[in-house]
């Protein structure tokens, strides 16, 4: 299930996730992110237990986009404990977004 993270929650339910976190950096105007949605959505069902999915809007999460230095959407990030290990942009199919989250995060 995908989990819209924020500031306030961000913390604990990134940064201290006890799996690998894939975050998605969008936003509602856009539209490959409105494309990339279904197919994010669908892998954090099918990859449940395996790693955690959270979305975050970068028009309501200034701070969290220029924190992770996120310039163009979608930006989809991967972070294992804590840490960001890899950054994607763009539109990508379902296996393209699988092929980079086992080989970012194992």
């Amino acid at each position: 299930m995908t989990m819209i993270v924020n500031t306030q929650n961000f913390e604990e339910e990134v940064k201290k996730s006890p799996l690998p976190v894939v975050i998605d950096m969008y936003a509602t105007w856009c539209g490959p992110c409105k494309m990339m949605a279904p197919v994010f959505d669908q892998l954090a069902k099918d990859m449940a237990g395996q790693y955690k999915f959270v979305k975050i809007n970068i028009d309501e999460e200034r701070d969290l986009a220029v924190q992770y230095n996120v310039s163009s959407i979608p930006t989809f990030l991967f972070l294992k404990d804590g840490k960001m290990v890899a950054k994607e942009t763009g539109y990508m199919n379902k296996d393209a977004l699988v092929s980079k989250i086992t080989g970012h995060l194992g």
